[in-house]
């Protein structure tokens, strides 16, 4: 890798870093316990679009496991780890494909992550009563992944002229 691609990544991973503590100051409430608008995913959405695939999932990981040791806790860890490898794993898979936009690629990776999450909290707690819990989590998903792919769409080509 080449030293530009680590600075990248550290940059990358350091702003991520800081959205997810600013994000955790601000007590956002949308009525539901966990819901949150994932403001650090802007810039995994961007790197999706500027990396390549194992920077993005370095980014990724670092982050999750960083913002995890620093502002959370293990069972934080566990969850964001679940949650995000399945969201950007999806994103890439359907980056590739052309058919979707930023936008809808952004879509689907809220909708997967909260659906990640899930699946990790129906091991936890040995009960698939957390399954009521899916409607809600996908119309969250839906949002908060719909203004996320919003705000990296207009960030990303202010982001590619200051890399140039």
């Amino acid at each position: 890798m080449k030293i530009k691609n680590i600075a990248y990544c550290a940059m990358l991973t350091t702003l991520a870093m800081i959205f997810g503590y600013v994000e955790a100051l601000i007590p956002f409430q949308f009525g539901l316990p966990g819901i949150k608008l994932g403001v650090a995913n802007i810039v995994i959405v961007i790197a999706l679009y500027l990396l390549p695939a194992g920077q993005v999932f370095a980014i990724q990981g670092m982050r999750i496991i960083l913002v995890s040791f620093l502002f959370g806790n293990m069972s934080m860890m566990l969850y964001s780890l679940a949650g995000g490898f399945l969201s950007l794993s999806i994103m890439l898979i359907l980056k590739k494909t052309n058919w979707f936009s930023m936008v809808g690629i952004s879509v689907v990776g809220g909708v997967s992550h909260n659906i990640g999450q899930l699946i990790v909290a129906a091991f936890v707690v040995q009960n698939l009563k957390v399954a009521f819990y899916v409607p809600a989590l996908l119309i969250a998903g839906l949002i908060t992944g719909c203004l996320i792919g919003m705000l990296a769409y207009k960030i990303k080509p202010i982001l590619e002229q200051y890399l140039k």
